[in-house]
């Protein structure tokens, strides 16, 4: 204690040195308008650096990751190219007609961008309002889809508005294949977990797995073939027992849709000049 007290008095006058400071800068902002504005500017300005680096640090990291997200569906979407070529090549049709199809598809292929201003997932029978309507192209029977995957159909129109049906709809049927093969069926939900739909009537003689990729099939003129739906998550037996029921993880999560693309019929041109090429052979 006496220590404590020797060193308190030896350097007394720094401490009321310090504390003259204090004293000092308390009046200073406190009372001065012009110090305290200037001190609280700079400090906002400091501050805002700081925050101004840690946003670029944020975004640069969110944009790496964004990057990745956008190689990972480069990639498959490559994947499915491949394999509808193949496919298209496994009937015979030649490699100049397929390049020719691709080319007429580009040239025809116009997206349109629209947003859901309505929606539900609790009903037996879910629609999707969409902000845009017959004016802006959109019609009956064009195949709605995310940048994960199919969402619907459309079903009516106003000039300004579309109702789609969902795919998480009794009443709505898609018709799939399983990715890198042949065999497909019809997927349908079934009224209960919105993440989930089934595809029926898969021959039993089939060969696939658990993780299997399920795309559409192509064969009707709403979607064209190889647009995402989701993966094989269980594989089960139909009613009758005379074929596969697959339990299918949809890609697209109907709770958090917002942003869709509605495709226009001549994203469809494919399937026409398949069908053109193939006539035109048996002639």
């Amino acid at each position: 204690m006496r220590n404590l007290l020797n060193f308190l008095i030896k350097y007394n006058y720094w401490f009321l040195f310090f504390l003259l400071e204090i004293i000092s800068f308390t009046l200073l902002f406190r009372f001065n308008h012009y110090q305290k504005s200037s001190f609280f500017t700079s400090s906002n300005a400091v501050a805002g650096e700081i925050y101004k680096i840690k946003g670029d640090v944020t975004s640069y990291f969110y944009l790496k990751e964004a990057n990745e997200d956008l190689l990972d569906r480069n990639m498959l979407l490559e994947q499915q190219l491949a394999n509808l070529r193949k496919e298209l090549q496994g009937r015979g049709v030649d490699s100049l007609d397929i390049d020719g199809m691709n080319d007429q598809i580009a040239k025809n292929s116009n997206l349109i961008k629209a947003n859901v201003i309505n929606s539900s997932l609790i009903k037996a029978d879910n629609y999707i309002t969409l902000d845009k309507g017959s004016n802006d192209g959109v019609h009956s029977e064009m195949g709605v889809i995310d940048r994960n995957g199919v969402v619907g159909i459309v079903y009516m129109t106003t000039p300004k508005y579309s109702v789609v049906i969902s795919m998480l709809n009794t009443k709505c049927r898609i018709g799939c294949k399983i990715l890198g093969s042949g065999y497909f069926g019809t997927i349908k939900w079934e009224g209960r977990d919105s993440r989930y739909a089934y595809l029926d009537d898969l021959p039993r003689h089939a060969k696939f797995g658990l993780g299997d990729t399920i795309v559409t099939s192509g064969y009707s003129d709403v979607f064209p073939a190889g647009i995402m739906v989701g993966t094989v998550d269980h594989i089960g037996n139909s009613k009758d027992g005379l074929s596969y029921q697959l339990k299918v993880r949809l890609a697209t999560d109907f709770g958090k849709l917002n942003s869709v693309r509605v495709l226009p019929k001549t994203t469809q041109m494919e399937q026409k000049l398949l069908e053109e090429s193939a006539n035109k052979q048996e002639q």
